[in-house]
């Protein structure tokens, strides 16, 4: 396998006719690093990979693989391996024949040829499969050998196109930590093009979550879902309850009083940035699992209007005057309501995440 080498996009947009498919964008992937490409259908990822890959030309910018830009490259030359939601397996050829593939064409001996495979094969989990026709394969199997013949011809960086997509919920769980396991132990740089927020979360080093054609937030699946930037980001990723709300001035270093827009809401705590005005609108996020039920809160009283039993916890549904969407609780056991079945909600200081998109006007 050859050594690790960052991946790099320099100012790179794409137009179709009138529409800007993808805005000037820049981001760097470390040697080694999954990075997710995560968004909602048409935001920009599938374009983005496909630049990277060569399909597309940019109109404006630069791709980078290890130092040397590839923009003018065809994708054969740039030293990629792709795995597709189709896997895109020849159905006429063998396993062994399949992975084999890139290697035939790159004129690697016969000998050569067969000990890579095998070697691939190993790694994959699927040995002694060789002989075995592609039909015969479950869609598990037949993604292990996409990913093997992705990886044969050692490649500098794997892209990763929806690549569990075909797959039921049961095999997609397994195979993301697998997959992920793969890439660890080889060090290859990748990005994976995804919509599903578990899959993003459970697989990459950083996610790079996109709106719009844009790149709206990078960072670490942590950072993304613990600190989401926006509001788009906090529902995208997960399920966020927003409370719209103005500063009612500052608590201590890093910490905001907000008083929320809601009927007799109490004020709370939320830390956020300095230089923010006296009475400015801002949005606070607050995750469900954070959310916690109180039979006599000071903060909030909500109605419930259903609970459900998934198998770890109860999720809340919950109507709160004043506020148009419901709000969702995560709570690990089933908390009575009061006779008028409405319950007490709060959340201790640290779980309150304040946006950086403002209020709605």
């Amino acid at each position: 396998m050859n050594a690790s080498v960052p991946l790099t996009l320099e100012n790179v947009s794409k137009r179709y006719g009138q529409t800007l498919a993808l805005k000037p964008t820049s981001l760097h992937v470390a040697p080694g690093e999954m990075l997710a490409l995560l968004g909602p259908s048409g935001c920009g990822k599938t374009t983005t990979l496909r630049i990277i890959a060569g399909f597309n030309m940019p109109n404006t910018g630069s791709v980078l693989i290890g130092g040397t830009d590839v923009t003018e490259l065809p994708p054969n030359k740039r030293g990629l391996g792709m795995v597709f939601q189709n896997y895109s397996l020849f159905p006429h050829m063998t396993v062994g024949e399949n992975v084999a593939y890139g290697l035939k064409t790159r004129g690697v001996p016969a000998a050569e040829r067969t000990k890579k495979v095998r070697a691939m094969l190993d790694l994959v989990r699927l040995s002694n499969f060789e002989d075995r026709e592609i039909h015969q394969m479950s869609g598990g199997q037949q993604q292990r050998v996409a990913l093997a013949r992705s990886l044969v011809t050692d490649p500098k960086v794997l892209l990763l196109d929806e690549p569990l997509g075909a797959l039921d919920r049961n095999l997609r769980e397994s195979m993301q930590f697998e997959l992920r396991e793969i890439q660890r132990r080889l060090g290859i740089t990748s990005i994976i093009v995804t919509h599903d927020q578990e899959e993003a979360l459970t697989m990459s080093d950083r996610i790079a979550v996109m709106a719009d054609g844009e790149i709206v937030q990078v960072g670490t699946p942590i950072e993304i879902y613990e600190r989401p930037r926006s509001q788009f980001v906090s529902e995208f990723l997960g399920t966020a309850n927003v409370f719209e709300g103005k500063l009612a001035g500052p608590a201590e270093e890093g910490i905001w009083n907000v008083q929320l827009a809601l009927p007799h809401a109490p004020v709370v705590r939320v830390s956020g940035p300095a230089g923010l005005l006296p009475s400015e609108k801002i949005r606070i996020a607050v995750r469900p699992e954070r959310l916690a039920i109180k039979p006599e809160s000071e903060q909030l009283r909500a109605r419930v209007r259903g609970i459900v039993f998934r198998g770890s916890y109860y999720a809340y549904e919950l109507d709160l005057p004043g506020l148009k969407k419901p709000v969702y609780v995560y709570s690990g056991e089933k908390a009575p309501a009061d006779s008028d079945g409405t319950i007490g909600l709060g959340w201790p200081d640290e779980y309150a995440i304040m946006l950086n998109d403002g209020a709605s006007r």
